[in-house]
C-alpha cells in the first residue's frame, strides 16, 4: 500500500526542494542575511547583555563575508 503512494510523495519532496531553494535564492540576492544580521547585532548592543552576545556574534560575522 506504501508503494501505492511512493510517486506521490516524490513529487511532494521535489517541489518542496524546489521552493526551499527559490527562498534561499531570494533572501541571498535580497541581501536578508546581511541586513538580518546588522538588526540582530543592533537590538542586542541595547540589551543589558550586549557585551556579551556582541562577543558571541562576532564570532559568526565571517559567514557574512
Amino acid at each position: 500500500m506504501a508503494v501505492k503512494f511512493l510517486d506521490w510523495y516524490a513529487k511532494i519532496a521535489v517541489f518542496s526542494a524546489l521552493v526551499g531553494v527559490s527562498m534561499e535564492l531570494f533572501m541571498i540576492k535580497t541581501s536578508f542575511y546581511g541586513v538580518n544580521f546588522y538588526l540582530m547585532n543592533l537590538a542586542l548592543e541595547l540589551t543589558s547583555d550586549a557585551s556579551a552576545a556582541a562577543i558571541a556574534l562576532a564570532e559568526w560575522e565571517w559567514i557574512l563575508r
